[in-house]
C-alpha cells in the first residue's frame, strides 16, 4: 500500500501541470475566438459606416433634388398667378373695348344722314361741311384705334391662355416628380434607419463609441487641414476673418440651441462645438461671408459644410440632409448653404456647428447673437 500511495504522491504534479496547461490553452482558445470575433465587428463597423454613409448621400441628392422641384414649384405658381392676372385684366380690356367700338357705331350711325354732295354744292353750307367732316374723321381715327386695341388684346389673350395651358402641363410634370421623389427619400431613410441601427449595436461599448468618436475628430482636423491648404494655393478675393464679429453672427439655423461647448461628451471627449435641434428640411445659413473649403460626407459628422472666413476663422456645419453649396463658391452672410438633417448617424434632425481659429474649437454661442 505504501508503494501506491508513493506513485500517486508523484502523480499528482503531473495530472495538476496537465490541468494547468489544459485551463491555459481553453484560455488562449477564448482571446483568440474574441480577438477574432472583435476584428469581426471592426470590420463590421467599418462596413457599416460605408453603408451608412452611402445612404446618407443618396439622401442628400434626393433631399437637393427635392428642394429644387420645390422651388420650380413655387416659380411655376408664381408665374401662372401672374398669367391668370393678364388674362383676367385682357379679358376686361376686350369687353370695354368691344362696348367702346359699339358706341361708336351707334353713334356713326345716328349721325349718318347727311348728303356730302349736297353739301359740298351749296356754298353756304361749307363751314359746317367742313366741321362735320373734321368730327367724322376724328372718330373714324379713334376707331380704328380701338379695332386696333382690341386686336392686339385678343392677340395676347391667346399667347397668355397658350402659357397658361403650358405651365399647368409643367406643374402636373412637377408635381409628379416630386410625389417619386419623396417616396425615394422615404425609402433611403428607411434603409439609413436600419444601417444606423446596426451600427449603433457594433459600438455599443463605451470603449468603441470613444475610439469612434476620437477617429471622427481626428478626421475632421485632417480634413480642415487639407481644405486650408488648398484653400492657401487658390485664394483669390481677400476674406477677412471673424475677429471684428464676436457676438454678432447670425444664428446658423433655427431651433432649440444646446450650448455643449466644452461639456463632456464620452469618456475624455468633450464637446466642440454647439447643436441646435430644428426641422428636417429647414434651412442652414452661413454665419459671416466667406469661401466654402469643404462639402461632402465626413465620418462622425454626416453631410458637411466648412466655411473659411480668412485670418485663420472657419465655421464648420455637420448633420446636414443635403448639402447646396460646393467646395469654392463663395458665400455672403445668411445665404442657404444646406438643408438641416440627421447624417452621420443622428437620431433626430439637428445642426452641428462649430467655430474654429487656426485649429483651435471656440465656444460659439460667445459668437452668435443668440
Amino acid at each position: 500500500m505504501l508503494w501506491l500511495y508513493s506513485a500517486m504522491m508523484l502523480a499528482l504534479p503531473a495530472l495538476a501541470q496537465d490541468s494547468q496547461q489544459d485551463k491555459l490553452a481553453e484560455l488562449q482558445a477564448q482571446l483568440k475566438e474574441r480577438q477574432q470575433r472583435l476584428a469581426a465587428n471592426q470590420a463590421s463597423a467599418e462596413e457599416l459606416q460605408k453603408a451608412l454613409q452611402r445612404s446618407e448621400e443618396e439622401i442628400g441628392r434626393t433631399a437637393r433634388q427635392l428642394q429644387t422641384t420645390k422651388n420650380n414649384l413655387a416659380e411655376n405658381q408664381k408665374e401662372q398667378a401672374d398669367l391668370q392676372q393678364q388674362q383676367q385684366e385682357l379679358t376686361q380690356a376686350i369687353i370695354q373695348q368691344q362696348d367702346a367700338l359699339a358706341s361708336q357705331l351707334k353713334s356713326a350711325f345716328m349721325s349718318g344722314n347727311y348728303d356730302y354732295a349736297k353739301l359740298f354744292f351749296y356754298q353756304e353750307e361749307a363751314s359746317k361741311f367742313e366741321r362735320i367732316l373734321t368730327y367724322y374723321q376724328y372718330i373714324n381715327n379713334a376707331r380704328q384705334q380701338e379695332i386696333s386695341k382690341f386686336r392686339n388684346n385678343v392677340e395676347s389673350l391667346k399667347t397668355v391662355n397658350l402659357q397658361l395651358e403650358q405651365k399647368g402641363k409643367e406643374l402636373a410634370k412637377l408635381l409628379s416628380q416630386q410625389e417619386s421623389q419623396q417616396a425615394q427619400l422615404l425609402a433611403r431613410q428607411s434603409d439609413r434607419k436600419q444601417t444606423l441601427a446596426k451600427l449603433n449595436n457594433s459600438i455599443a461599448s463605451d470603449e468603441a463609441q470613444v475610439a469612434a468618436l476620437q477617429a471622427s475628430e481626428k478626421a475632421l482636423l485632417q480634413t480642415i487641414e487639407e481644405a486650408n491648404r488648398r484653400a492657401a494655393a487658390q485664394q483669390q478675393v481677400e476674406l477677412k476673418g471673424l475677429g471684428t464679429l464676436k457676438g454678432k453672427l447670425i444664428q446658423p439655423a433655427a431651433g432649440t440651441v444646446r450650448r455643449l461647448f466644452g461639456q463632456r461628451r464620452q469618456g475624455q471627449v468633450r464637446w466642440k462645438g454647439i447643436v441646435i435641434e430644428g426641422s428636417e428640411g429647414s434651412s442652414v445659413k452661413s454665419v459671416s461671408q466667406g469661401r466654402v473649403l469643404y462639402a461632402d460626407w465626413l465620418r462622425g459628422f454626416g453631410l458637411v459644410t466648412i466655411i473659411d472666413h480668412g485670418d485663420g476663422y472657419m465655421s464648420v456645419y455637420g448633420h446636414n440632409q443635403a448639402l447646396l453649396k460646393q467646395a469654392g463658391d463663395d458665400v455672403r452672410q445668411g445665404d442657404t448653404i444646406a438643408l438641416l438633417g440627421q447624417s452621420g448617424g443622428q437620431s433626430y434632425p439637428n445642426l452641428y456647428f462649430e467655430i474654429r481659429h487656426k485649429g483651435k474649437a471656440l465656444n460659439p454661442t460667445s459668437w452668435l447673437d443668440l
